[in-house]
């Protein structure tokens, strides 16, 4: 217990808890519980009619620890451990340790084993070793398991049922990885996850943990990394919860304005500990292959959220919380020594310095940042009617200036279709043949940018309303032919994205993008080159964000024999008109765009175009 006071067990789960064990030559259920300020705490349950005379815990006083062993307590017992505060009050509360909790409403935890499940996957780890994704594809698929489909009648899957579908699915879209919105125990279904309560237990609402576990285990049998939500932030107040454990902050340092939730205190050494064991815990317990960290901002900076409110400098006067920031840095270090193959995602939002920076150069040491200046910037012009884009052509060109100061994944995530924001295709401008133009544009523009790529469920079949939680996509819209055709050219612009290294092989490197045309405002059309690292690997993306078309449009390239289209988003099987380009469009010299050699373009009205240079 020493190490877990001392922020350094991170293999907590291991001793916390309710264990199954042999004891004494008797089998039975072994607790443990850090609660340090408690006068008196008990184990209660069904088996003792929630009376905790029969069952008191003992205290190890020099490190805040209590433990009892009940004989006989076999797995699928519900408990809840019964609390003496200093201050007298008796309070029930969820084991912080469960691995395993009641369904929702009810809030009692389960005696439960995590043995048992024998895995499949041993082909997947092995290649997840050799892969490094900074100069690979990595396209992610962002989903909340419990409305990507329901049953009839509104139920939810299980993590069984729904893996064959939905494992079909990701590779009939060509997607590498799919990222689960947080599947940790939470009470509210409205919180997303995001609220939660039991940190080691997998929510009870789609099956049992070994449910989980083959979900994730027939996901790698097919090529498919796991991405889990993760949240070391911040957690909800529900009373069954971490907050005023044991009558004091224990976990919580403070109320999280911005959401109305706890704030982890990262001044606590076991906290540290909690949480690193945590995410140790879905890395190797359940192999998942990375983990999204969700609010980095809110846990750099002390005045986050606070706006007006009052806040205190830290020692040396600035606004950053130091702590949150050695904490973040011993997580990256310690998974990184014992999972030097898994993704440490961070949620980032502000101009941090080195979020993806190693850590012996100063970084907070994550693999990659989500880009959301990038996201921000795009989603608001092409929310603009078509006249005001004119003016707001920067918001296009200006991200590509700190492009490579991060090692970026590029999100459309799930925040930015709920809460009024409205769905992708509602975004847009114009009429409806125009809103889907200019849908397949934006997804152009998305998969061609520097940077790893992310879309959450619902933008790949143009939902027209937003998300919500409790229903399913509205996959009755693929009955329609618009969006079955934009559907399947989603299904081709991912597929292209898996062949063409141009556009992942040099995401990092400056070398990998050239501007050809970044100032036509006026026509609202970008172009601009992406390199793979052998001289053959080019391609030529240009794009049309104004509802004009043009027959004889002219842009400088490199010397060729001439390109090809692989990709236009107007052609007639994705619903367009069928302005296109057909066979090689050959090469001439003409300078144009500082270049010695250009070509001629029909360009479709809220088009994109993706051309590859023939040279034989």
């Amino acid at each position: 217990m020493v190490l877990f006071n001392r922020g350094e067990f991170y293999h907590s789960f291991l001793k916390f808890g309710a264990h199954f064990i042999r004891h004494q030559e008797r089998w039975g259920t072994f607790f443990s519980l850090w609660a340090p300020h408690a006068t008196h705490v008990s184990v209660v349950g069904d088996f003792n009619d929630w009376c905790g005379v029969n069952h008191p815990m003992n205290k190890w006083e020099d490190h805040g620890v209590w433990t009892l062993f009940i004989p006989g307590l076999e797995q699928g017992e519900i408990y809840k451990y019964e609390i003496l505060t200093a201050a007298g009050e008796r309070v029930l509360k969820a084991d912080p340790f469960a691995f395993f909790s009641e369904v929702r409403p009810n809030t009692a935890s389960v005696v439960y084993s995590l043995e048992g499940y024998l895995w499949h996957d041993q082909t997947w780890l092995d290649k997840r070793k050799t892969i490094d994704y900074k100069l690979m594809t990595l396209s992610i698929y962002e989903m909340h398991l419990g409305s990507w489909k329901r049953k009839e009648g509104g139920g939810f899957y299980s993590y069984r049922e729904i893996a064959p579908e939905l494992i079909s699915y990701l590779k009939k879209m060509g997607y590498t990885h799919v990222e689960f919105l947080p599947l940790l125990e939470h009470p509210y279904d409205g919180s997303w996850g995001y609220q939660g309560t039991g940190y080691y237990a997998s929510t009870s609402r789609y099956g049992t943990p070994q449910d989980l576990m083959a979900l994730i285990d027939q996901c790698h049998q097919a090529d498919i990394g796991v991405i889990m939500d993760w949240v070391p932030g911040h957690f909800c107040k529900d009373a069954h919860g971490l907050g005023n454990f044991d009558g004091s902050a224990l976990f919580e340092k403070e109320v999280h304005e911005h959401w109305g939730t706890y704030k982890f205190d990262y001044t606590r050494s076991e906290v540290w500990s909690f949480l690193i064991s945590n995410a140790i815990f879905w890395l190797e317990i359940y192999h998942v292959d990375g983990l999204r960290v969700d609010g980095v901002s809110s846990m750099l900076y002390l005045d986050y959220g606070k706006e007006n409110k009052a806040w205190e400098p830290n020692v040396l006067g600035g606004r950053e919380d130091l702590a949150a920031v050695q904490f973040l840095r011993r997580l990256n270090e310690t998974v990184d020594a014992l999972f030097p193959d898994v993704l440490m995602i961070a949620e980032e939002a502000t101009d941090w310095q080195g979020v993806t920076r190693p850590l012996e150069e100063e970084g907070l040491g994550f693999s990659f940042k989500w880009n959301m200046g990038w996201m921000n910037d795009t989603l608001r012009y092409i929310s603009l009617d078509f006249e005001q884009r004119k003016e707001h052509h920067q918001l296009l060109t200006f991200p590509m200036m700190y492009a490579y100061s991060e090692s970026y994944i590029l999100p459309l995530s799930h925040d930015e279709v709920v809460h009024g924001k409205k769905s992708l295709l509602n975004k847009m401008p114009g009429n409806y043949e125009q809103k889907f133009a200019g849908l397949k544009g934006l997804m152009t523009y998305w998969l061609c940018c520097p940077g790893k790529k992310l879309l959450f469920m619902g933008g790949e079949i143009a939902q027209f309303i937003e998300w919500r939680e409790d229903r399913e996509l509205d996959w009755f819209l693929l009955e329609f032919d618009r969006h079955r055709q934009y559907h399947l050219f989603l299904q081709h612009l991912q597929a292209i994205y898996g062949e063409e290294k141009a556009l992942w092989q040099n995401d990092l490197s400056w070398s990998g993008f050239e501007w050809i045309d970044v100032h036509n405002h006026e026509q609202g059309i970008l172009v601009f080159c992406r390199k793979g690292k052998e001289p053959q690997d080019r391609l030529v993306v240009l794009i049309n964000f104004q509802p004009h078309s043009y027959t004889q449009y002219r842009i400088g390239v490199e010397k060729a024999k001439g390109y090809r289209e692989i990709i236009n988003t107007d052609r007639a099987d994705y619903g367009g008109q069928g302005v296109n380009n057909t066979g090689i469009i050959m090469v001439e010299r003409v300078p144009w765009h500082g270049r010695e050699y250009s070509l001629e373009l029909r360009v479709p009205a809220l088009g994109a175009i993706l051309l590859k240079p023939v040279h034989a």
